[in-house]
């Protein structure tokens, strides 16, 4: 890892600090700064994450930058142009479209350098969707959060291949490991999710929000075809918040007991504890119907040392081996995901231990938050060095 100069300091800009990738990764990063010796910044209206924030050593400023009013955009840009001055900020780190508008024009003014990460895929049927996506392309380097959305942004704003870096997301390996979640963690929630210890079914997790895209339909789907087969030694337990999608979550009730799939289908709500709510379960899936531009939940399963089956599309296409630590499927094909769901199942529990051991592995070298840290630190020396 290359150094940082003397009296580094970095300020990153992130609409919030809920839950999500760009804020989790805007807390590792802060991190990785101030155990660098630097001084870390970020600006944000802030949120669940402060506290984590805060225990890094860096500093939260908190600012409405989660606003597209252009006149409270206006006001950022000379609110963090003020910051940057007044903290001697070495470098810009931006992380979503609406405040890049601000931070460009601050860094300008500030002279100082700007780089930002696409942490998603961003569509654009128009012109002028194309251009506000372009913002984030303004910057000295591009990180995108895999090696399908670095594809993305050169194909879609024709950009410099040599601008964009991939530096995959980073999943916290000591969080996420299967010798550190306790057995009274895993009774615990198999408690709180009602599960029977007698229960000798193949428990299989979808972990998302219940949004459609996630592709809760699709497993329904495929689990009452595997019903129809003669197999049903297996839960199906889909873990996410509804986020207030209430008709859908509705759909989704009607769906699993218009199909008869009430012994088969549990919807268990938000889950606290996901390292325990992967080694509960024995396969996790991630059926998305549109490509994720990194997808968590098929990694954090592997550093679990759980097989995946995820959809043939987007990043998963990287983060999972076929045959190797899981499947691919179709996306949004229910004949393709009840031939994997049933593949996986069949497997056997001696198989699927082997590959959860070969996943485990592969995400620990490719997707610890180590890796993305150093990587992420290497470009900031990389683009000081060059202002230098």
């Amino acid at each position: 890892m290359s150094a940082l100069p003397p009296d580094f300091t970095l300020l990153q800009i992130v609409p919030r600090l809920d839950t999500g990738g760009a804020e989790q990764t805007s807390v590792d990063i802060a991190a990785a700064v101030q155990a660098a010796g630097g001084q870390a910044l970020v600006a944000s209206m802030g949120g669940r994450m402060d506290l984590a924030l805060a225990a890094s050593g860096a500093t939260l400023i908190r600012l409405p930058v989660h606003s597209k009013n252009p006149l409270v955009m206006i006001g950022n840009a000379v609110r963090l142009a003020r910051l940057i001055r007044e903290r001697k900020v070495s470098l810009v780190h931006v992380r979503s479209r609406a405040p890049a508008f601000s931070a460009w024009l601050a860094a300008k003014a500030a002279r100082v350098p700007l780089i930002a990460t696409y942490h998603g895929v961003y569509n654009a049927k128009s012109a002028i969707k194309r251009w506000y996506n372009g913002i984030m392309t303004r910057g000295r380097v591009v990180i995108a959060n895999s090696e399908f959305t670095r594809g993305h942004v050169v194909a879609q704003h024709g950009i410099d291949p040599a601008k964009v870096v991939a530096i995959p997301r980073g999943v916290h390996i000591e969080r996420f490991d299967p010798a550190a979640v306790s057995p009274e963690r895993i009774h615990a929630l198999s408690q709180a999710w009602g599960l029977d210890p007698a229960d000798a079914r193949v428990k299989v997790l979808l972990a998302g929000r219940l949004t459609r895209w996630k592709g809760q339909t699709l497993a329904i789907s495929a689990a009452a075809r595997l019903k129809a087969q003669g197999i049903d030694d297996f839960l199906l337990i889909f873990a996410g918040d509804s986020q207030g999608r209430i008709s859908y979550l509705s759909e989704l009730e009607d769906s699993i007991r218009n199909k008869g799939l009430q012994d088969n289908v549990r919807i268990v709500g938000h889950c606290a504890d996901m390292p325990a709510a992967y080694a509960v379960c024995d396969i996790a899936i991630a059926p998305s119907l549109d490509p994720e531009a990194f997808g968590r939940t098929a990694v954090e399963p592997q550093a679990m040392g759980r097989p995946v089956i995820a959809a043939d599309h987007g990043a998963t296409r990287e983060t999972v081996a076929p045959g190797e630590t899981g499947w691919l499927a179709k996306p949004g094909d229910a004949d393709a995901w009840t031939h994997a769901l049933g593949q996986a199942i069949a497997a056997g529990p001696k198989t699927r231990a082997i590959m959860g051991q070969a996943a485990m592995r592969r995400a620990r070298d490719l997707y610890s938050v180590q890796a993305m840290s150093a990587a992420t630190l290497d470009v900031y020396a990389r683009v000081m060095d060059r202002r230098l």
